[in-house]
C-alpha cells in the first residue's frame, strides 16, 4: 500500500532500490519505510518510456518519464502526469558529462532549477572504467551525485555500497521545495537507468 501523495510529496528523503528482474529494470521508491512509486523500466528499450506507478500492480500511474527522440543520446527526457501535463525536464548536459556526468533539472517552462553532477571526478573517471570491461556492472562502485543550484546546496544523491543498487535521495537543503519531488524521483531513477543514453 503506498502513502498518500499528499504527504508523500512533502517528503525530503527517499530510499531507491533496484529489485533484480530477468526482463526488466524493477525499482522501489520509499519515503521512510513506506513504498510510494514503483518503476518498470523494460531492458533495451528503443525509445525510454519510464512509467512510476502507486503500487506493483502496476494499476495506477503516477507520473512518468519520456525521451524526445528515439535512442535519446545527450538529450532531453519530459516528466509528466499520466494525463501529459508536463511536471518538468531532465536534459543530460553532454559536454561536461564526458568526464564527470551532469544533469540539468528544469520545470515546466525549461528553466532551470539545479545542477546534478558527480561529485568526485576521480569516481567518475573509475566509474566509466567499470562499466568498460565484462561483468562491470557486478562491481559495486562510489556514486554520488550532487544537486545545487547556484551557490545553493538543495541535496543529494548517494549509491550504497553493496551487490544491489541502492541509493538515498536526500533533498533537505530544498527546504522551499523549488524542485517537485516526483522531478527529484525521476532524476535518481534516470541516474541509474539512462546513464548509458
Amino acid at each position: 500500500m503506498s502513502a498518500n501523495p499528499s504527504d508523500w510529496l512533502t517528503q525530503d528523503r527517499f530510499t531507491i532500490d533496484q529489485l533484480i528482474r530477468p526482463m526488466a529494470n524493477l525499482y522501489r521508491i520509499s519515503a521512510g519505510e513506506t513504498p510510494v512509486a514503483f518503476v518498470r523500466q523494460k531492458k533495451l528499450a528503443i525509445k525510454e518510456d519510464i512509467r512510476f506507478y502507486a503500487d506493483e500492480t502496476q494499476t495506477d500511474e503516477l507520473f512518468r518519464i519520456k525521451a524526445r527522440s528515439l535512442m535519446e543520446f545527450g538529450g532531453r527526457y519530459d516528466v509528466t502526469t499520466p494525463a501529459g501535463e508536463k511536471i518538468g525536464v531532465l536534459g543530460k548536459v553532454f559536454g561536461k558529462s564526458l568526464l564527470r556526468s551532469t544533469w540539468s533539472i528544469m520545470d515546466a517552462d525549461e528553466r532551470e532549477l539545479g545542477i546534478a553532477k558527480e561529485r568526485s571526478q576521480f569516481w567518475a573517471i573509475v566509474r566509466r572504467v567499470i562499466d568498460a570491461v565484462p561483468y562491470g556492472d557486478f562491481i559495486p562502485i562510489v556514486f554520488h551525485f550532487t544537486i545545487d543550484a547556484d551557490d545553493r546546496h538543495l541535496g543529494d544523491l548517494t549509491r550504497r555500497l553493496g551487490l544491489r543498487d541502492t541509493y538515498d535521495l536526500d533533498l533537505t537543503g530544498d527546504a522551499e521545495r523549488t524542485i517537485d519531488r516526483r522531478l527529484a524521483i525521476a532524476l535518481g531513477i534516470a541516474l541509474d537507468a539512462l546513464q548509458s543514453r
